[in-house]
């Protein structure tokens, strides 16, 4: 259902990644922010893969190293924000196996530095840290069909905030499945570009719409749990 979009200026990707994060991804970490920056987007949120996922991170370092890799790509978008207005902040694509991911908002460095190996946690175990550290989580593309995704294990609902109910990457269908997932369990949406590349088409296509600048991954948390944004649809505010 339309709803009123009046007022929500501020454009935020929720889901996009770079190649010092990532190794699925072809651009830096300055390029995808400056091209959603170019977009006429206020922010993005970096959510690079995690250690059990496509991680550009070398899994043989010590842990205090990897995590502040993560850091480093993230620092490297927010230095080219510096002097706009524009937003960048920190986030995770956690994979907790089978192929299924969950974006993580509203975590820091200090937060995963004092969780060794968190990675290897369940998605209850995973959850229950980050809702203690004042964390969302928001399933990415819960009904994509992928040769790295097994069919046979649905979602949790009960251990997620929101679930992605369009992504720029799915089909129609898996993006209905999505949404419709998300209203049975009274999940709050999200909208994602999954964005790997900075001349990507999925730039401009998703995210969510505020009536406020978000500047911290704090806000970013309480305007999710407040429910006063609109999701980007192809482009569109619904």
């Amino acid at each position: 259902m339309k709803r009123d979009t009046a007022g929500y200026d501020f454009r935020y990707e929720m889901h996009c990644h770079n190649n010092r994060g990532s190794a699925c991804a072809k651009s830096s970490p300055t390029e995808i922010a400056r091209a959603y920056f170019e977009r006429g987007y206020a922010g993005i949120v970096v959510t690079d893969h995690f250690l059990k996922g496509n991680t550009a991170v070398d899994r043989g370092l010590p842990w205090e190293e990897k995590m502040q890799a993560y850091y480093d790509a993230y620092l490297e978008a927010a230095e080219f924000a510096k002097g706009k207005d524009f937003s960048v902040l920190f986030g995770l694509e956690h994979s907790y196996g089978h192929g299924k991911e969950v974006l993580t908002y509203g975590i820091s460095l200090e937060f995963l530095l004092a969780h060794p190996d968190i990675e290897q946690l369940s998605l209850k175990d995973y959850s229950a840290l980050v809702h203690e550290a004042g964390g969302f989580l928001s399933m990415a593309h819960p009904f994509r069909h992928a040769p790295y995704i097994d069919p046979e294990v649905g979602p949790q609902p009960e251990y997620l905030d929101g679930a992605e109910i369009f992504n720029a990457f799915n089909r129609d269908d898996e993006n209905e499945e999505a949404a419709r997932f998300a209203e049975k369990y009274h999940l709050l949406p999200t909208s994602g570009g999954d964005v790997h590349e900075s001349y990507s088409r999925g730039i401009g296509l998703a995210g969510i719409a505020s009536k406020t600048r978000i500047s911290t991954g704090e806000e970013l948390v309480k305007l999710l749990r407040s429910g006063d944004y609109r999701v980007i649809v192809n482009g569109e505010l619904v």
